[in-house]
């Protein structure tokens, strides 16, 4: 999947601003991008800042992150596709951001979407 591995070596920072904008434009905030992506990754401030500035690709970025237990918790359609049944642990990562970041956008709870009940 040559698209696939062009796409893994993309700097994340080209698209963290891309899921601050689209959670943006229905009324929720970066900051609960961040959460998010603190949750999933376990990356505070810092160092999502770290990532974003040293131009991470998604490969690197998702190597330094610590993923949190219940990211498996995270099921449903993305792009199409069931994010439970990606056999790539990479994509299915990635995916699992895109999920999160879909559910900040469609108004859904925080508790909610952090797994928390």
């Amino acid at each position: 999947m040559a698209d696939q591995s062009r796409f893994f070596q993309m700097p994340f920072s080209r698209v963290y601003p891309l899921y601050v904008a689209k959670v943006e434009r229905k009324g929720r905030t970066r900051g609960e991008v961040d959460e998010v992506i603190e949750w999933l990754t376990g990356f505070d401030a810092d160092a999502l800042k770290a990532q974003l500035a040293a131009d991470a690709t998604f490969e690197q970025f998702f190597a330094d992150a610590h993923l949190n237990p219940r990211a498996t918790q995270i099921t449903g359609v993305i792009c199409g596709v069931r994010v439970e049944d990606i056999e790539d642990p990479l994509m299915q990562k990635v995916r699992y951001l895109d999920k999160l970041v879909d559910e900040v956008a469609n108004g859904k709870a925080m508790e909610k979407v952090l797994r928390h009940g």
